[in-house]
């Protein structure tokens, strides 16, 4: 988990200093191997109108992150089946960003649930479920949201054979966002869904299973 988190740092940085070089006024969009797209564009108002495949919108990006003189967005996919993940950022010349993945994971709702509710006192969180045991969390102290999607994957190792898997994404925002407590919780959540939902479609999760357009709404005060 800690080389994750590194991994997730290093990209954030990476990509923080590429947008600080970006020629004023000029758009570029690159497609790089293995279905990474990265577009770079002058002001958050020029990205593309649907992002990471279609789970982010510029409104939604322009609603929580501050204008920026400059931005780049990008997703990418990585591995297949059981192993496969996606990615999902927005970075900006001023430091602010965007930030998913979602992971095909070998990992039981339950344990899931624990992790992600936390033990502390201070761990207060909203949480809602769907059918199917969908599940998502938000902690009320951070600035993320993560959701849990059961996934039957194909051509799972033989050394997991029992295990139950799921498709696991968290999405989160920098410190510096344009809206805050309830309102932010629930877009940052509604985006994992949409991340998570593309994910098990990418890795073969459903055996025919539709899953919900969206989830519960969060009941709580902002």
């Amino acid at each position: 988990m800690a080389d994750g988190v590194g991994r997730i740092r290093e990209r954030r940085a990476a990509t923080r200093a590429s947008a600080k070089g970006f020629a004023a006024g000029l758009a570029l969009v690159c497609l790089l191997g293995g279905g990474t797209w990265i577009f770079f564009v002058k002001g958050l108002h020029l990205l593309p109108g649907d992002m990471c495949d279609g789970t982010l919108e510029r409104g939604t990006v322009t609603r929580v992150l501050p204008q920026a003189r400059a931005a780049d967005a990008g997703s990418r996919v990585q591995g297949a089946g059981p192993d496969l993940a996606f990615y999902c950022h927005v970075n900006t010349s001023e430091g602010s960003y965007l930030d998913g993945r979602a992971q095909v994971l070998p990992v039981s709702r339950e344990k899931w649930l624990k992790s992600s509710r936390g033990s502390g006192s201070g761990d207060r969180v909203a949480h809602v479920s769907a059918d199917g045991g969908i599940e998502a969390v938000a902690k009320l102290a951070s600035r993320s949201a993560r959701v849990y999607v059961p996934c039957e994957p194909p051509s799972v190792p033989s050394y997991n054979a029992s295990a139950e898997y799921g498709v696991v994404t968290e999405f989160s925002v920098s410190d510096d966002s344009r809206v805050t407590g309830a309102e932010l919780r629930q877009i940052l959540t509604d985006v994992a869904y949409r991340m998570s939902r593309h994910t098990y479609e990418l890795a073969e999760c459903g055996k025919g299973r539709d899953l919900p357009a969206e989830l519960p709404r969060y009941e709580e005060s902002p």
